[in-house]
């Protein structure tokens, strides 16, 4: 028998510093990061440029992927900040609406991406958690589940640049 278990957002109510996403990622981040299969084995690695602006309770995010292969991508996040506290978000290649819950440090963000997959594309469910540890810098921890099962991990270390 398989149990799940998850972590709950209202764990980390208390946990400091409080985690802002608008005023975290307005202006020029970058990011490193890898993905592993369903072993552990690490199968991509990539850079990302994000660039976010702000507007009233509109986050944009321009990110600009180069993984180590050679190959690019870019998303465009636009998010949402609704008055009960939570975002809901879309980007090209999320499929219906991304919605997410901040508490103290943590942000939990969970929607459906299409991947590209050499010729194919596969759709998979990403529940992320955005850990800030200081003024700078955040962890991203996620969990790729196909049909509830998880197939990968993605795992990202965000540093906010100065202009």
């Amino acid at each position: 028998m398989l149990a799940a278990c998850s972590a709950d957002i209202d764990d980390y109510q208390d946990r400091e510093p409080a985690f802002n996403m608008f005023e975290y990622f307005d202006g020029h981040t970058k990011a490193w990061g890898m993905v592993q299969d369903f072993t552990g084995e690490q199968t991509r690695r990539f850079e990302v440029d994000i660039e976010g602006t702000v507007d009233g309770d509109t986050l944009t995010l321009d990110e600009s992927f180069i993984y180590a292969d050679g190959e690019t991508q870019t998303r465009v996040w636009t998010i949402t900040r609704h008055q009960d506290g939570t975002y809901t978000g879309t980007a090209g290649d999320i499929v219906g609406e991304a919605r997410g819950v901040v508490a103290g440090n943590a942000l939990n963000w969970r929607y459906d991406l299409v991947v590209p997959v050499g010729e194919s594309e596969y759709q998979f469910h990403f529940d992320d958690w955005m850990f800030r540890q200081d003024d700078d810098h955040l962890f991203n921890v996620t969990s790729m589940r196909k049909w509830g099962i998880e197939v990968g991990k993605v795992t990202l270390f965000f540093q906010r640049v100065e202009q």
